[in-house]
C-alpha cells in the first residue's frame, strides 16, 4: 500500500494505471496521426499532429473512467473476464468524449468522422489486448515472493485471528504474513501451525524470515517485548500497531479496538480546517451545479415515471440529522408506496422490500432517487460526499448502542461517501457499526483526492449496482 494525500492506494493498481495510461497515450497518438493523414490526403509532420495536451488528456480520461467503474479494484485486477464488461462500458463512455475533445481542439470534421469507427474498433481491440497483457504481467510480478512485503504479526489472540481471516479472504498479493509470535499470557485463537515462535525470540525470527514489517496485534500491551521491538525498529524494520494496519489495509477504523489515545495522537482529522472546508464547499457547489444542469431533463422524466407508477407525490421529504446534530429536510424521488410507514414507526429498508414500487426499485439500484438531494447540497444542508444522513429516530437509537456514533456529525452528511461505496445499504445495528468504521476513515483521512476517488467510484453504482435495497 502507498499513502498519497493521507489515503492508502494499492501499489499494483497504481502500477496498472501508469502502464495502461501509457498504452492509451500510444493508441491515441497513432489514431490522431492516422486520422489527420487521411483527412489531409498526405503525410502530416509531427509538429502539426502532436497536440500533447490533448493526447495526454484523452489517455488520462480513459484511465480515469476505468478507475471509476472498478477496473482497478483489488478483486478485479487479475480477473480479466470479470473486468471485460467494465472495459467495454468504459470505452463506450470515453470515446465520444475523446472525439469531442479532439474536435473542439482543432481537429477537422473529416478527421473526426474517420476517428469514430477507428476509435471504437482499433482502440477497443488494442486497449483490451494492452490491458490483458499489462494485467497478466503485473500479476506475474505480484506473485514473485521477493517483491512482497513480508509481515510478522506479534500476537495470537483475537486481533491476530482477525488479521489471519482478513489475509485469507484478501485478494491483495503485495502482502505476505510470514508468521505469528505468541506474546506473554496470551491465549491462542489462531491455527497453531501459523505460530512461528515466542515473543522473546523476536530478534532471531525477524532475521531468519527477512521480516520487513511487524504488526503489534496484542490486546494487552503489558505482554509486548519493548526492547526487542526497539532493536528491530532501529534496525530498519517498520513497526505499526493493529489499528494502523487495519486502517491501511481495509480503509476502515476498527471500532472494537479503538481507544481515545489513538485518536488523539494519530495523524488526520483535518476536514474542519478553514482551507479544507472552503475547498470542499467549492467542490460541492461545482459538482452539484453540473449535476443539476445536465440531469435536469432526466429529473423531469423520472418525476413523470414516479407519478404514473403509483399514486402519491413525486418527491419524498424526510427529516434527517446533519452536521453538529442539526435536523434538516431531505428530498428524494419517492421510491416506496405512499403508506410505507402508515403506522408512524420508522423502519429499516429490507432486501426485496414489498413497500418499494416498480419504478422505485430501479431508482434505488441506480441511486437516481438521490438526485434531488443536490438541492440540499446547494443549500448547505449536505455535502456531495460525506456520511449518509440518518433519521433522528435511528441516530438517537444508534448513538446509545454504538460508541463514537455521534462523531460522524463532525462533517456534513453526503449524497455519496466512503462508507456508501464500500459497504451495502445499512439495515441493522451491525451494519450501522460497520459503516461507521468507514465514515471514521473518511473523516480522519479527508483530502480532495479522496473526495475525487469517491466521486469516481460512485459511477460504478450506475452501471454495476450493488448493495442497494
Amino acid at each position: 500500500m502507498l499513502r498519497i494525500f493521507r489515503h492508502h492506494l494499492s501499489a499494483p493498481a497504481l502500477l496498472l494505471f501508469v502502464l495502461e495510461n501509457a498504452v492509451f497515450t500510444a493508441v491515441f497518438f497513432w489514431l490522431t496521426r492516422a486520422g489527420l493523414m487521411a483527412a489531409a490526403g498526405m503525410p502530416v509532420g509531427l509538429p502539426e499532429i502532436f497536440h500533447s495536451s490533448i493526447i495526454y488528456a484523452l489517455a488520462i480520461l480513459v484511465s480515469v473512467i476505468l478507475w471509476s467503474i472498478g477496473a482497478y479494484d483489488k478483486g478485479h485486477l487479475d480477473d480479466v473476464r470479470r473486468v471485460a464488461g467494465r472495459l467495454i462500458v468504459a470505452f463506450f463512455i470515453a470515446y465520444p468524449l475523446a472525439l469531442g475533445l479532439l474536435y473542439f481542439n482543432g481537429v477537422n470534421a473529416k478527421a473526426t468522422l474517420f476517428f469514430l469507427p477507428a476509435c471504437c474498433a482499433v482502440g477497443l481491440v488494442v486497449g483490451l489486448f494492452g490491458i490483458l497483457i499489462g494485467r497478466l504481467a503485473v500479476m506475474r510480478v505480484a506473485d514473485v515472493a521477493m517483491l512482497k512485503r513480508r509481515v510478522l504479526v506479534l500476537g495470537v489472540g483475537e486481533r491476530a485471528a482477525k488479521i489471519a481471516l482478513f489475509i485469507e479472504q484478501s485478494s491483495d498479493r503485495s502482502l505476505e504474513i510470514v508468521g505469528y509470535l505468541r506474546a506473554a499470557n496470551e491465549e491462542a485463537m489462531i491455527d497453531p501451525g501459523l505460530i512461528v515462535a515466542q515473543a522473546d525470540e523476536l530478534n532471531d525470527i525477524t532475521r531468519r524470515l527477512n521480516v520487513e514489517e511487524i504488526v503489534v496485534a496484542v490486546g494487552d500491551r503489558r505482554g509486548v517485548p519493548v526492547q526487542p521491538l526497539l532493536s528491530c525498529r532501529l534496525g530498519g524494520i517498520t513497526i505499526i500497531d493493529y489499528l494502523t494496519f487495519w486502517e491501511r489495509e481495509t480503509g476502515q477504523v476498527m471500532l472494537d479496538a479503538l481507544d481515545p489515545s489513538w485518536l488523539i495522537y494519530s495523524d488526520g482529522f483535518r476536514v474542519g480546517r478553514r482551507l479544507n472546508s472552503a475547498v470542499k464547499r467549492l467542490l460541492d457547489l461545482v459538482v452539484s451545479a453540473v449535476f443539476a444542469l445536465f440531469l435536469g431533463p432526466l429529473m423531469l422524466v423520472v418525476a413523470l415515471m414516479v407519478k404514473i407508477d403509483s399514486p402519491g407525490p413525486v418527491f419524498y421529504a424526510q427529516e434527517r440529522v446533519g452536521r453538529q446534530g442539526r435536523v434538516f429536510t431531505l428530498y428524494k424521488f419517492r421510491s416506496m408506496r405512499q403508506d410505507a410507514e402508515k403506522n408512524g414507526i420508522s423502519q429499516w429498508a429490507a432486501t426485496d422490500d414489498p413497500r418499494i414500487t416498480r419504478i422505485g426499485s430501479f431508482l434505488r439500484k441506480t441511486r437516481i432517487d438521490e438526485i434531488p438531494q443536490v438541492l440540499n447540497v446547494l443549500r448547505g444542508d449536505m455535502s456531495f460526499i460525506g456520511p449518509r444522513p440518518e433519521r433522528p429516530f435511528f441516530v438517537e437509537s444508534l448513538s446509545k448502542e454504538i460508541r463514537y456514533y455521534n462523531e460522524r456529525a463532525r462533517v456534513r452528511p453526503g449524497i455519496t461517501g466512503w462508507a456508501q461505496i464500500n459497504y451495502p445499504y445499512g439495515a441493522s445495528v451491525e451494519d450501522a457499526k460497520e459503516k461507521l468504521s468507514y465514515d471514521f476513515y473518511y473523516i480522519k483521512n479527508y483530502s480532495l483526492m479522496l473526495d475525487l476517488l469517491v466521486l469516481m467510484a460512485t459511477v460504478q453504482v450506475i452501471f454495476f449496482p450493488k448493495g442497494v435495497r
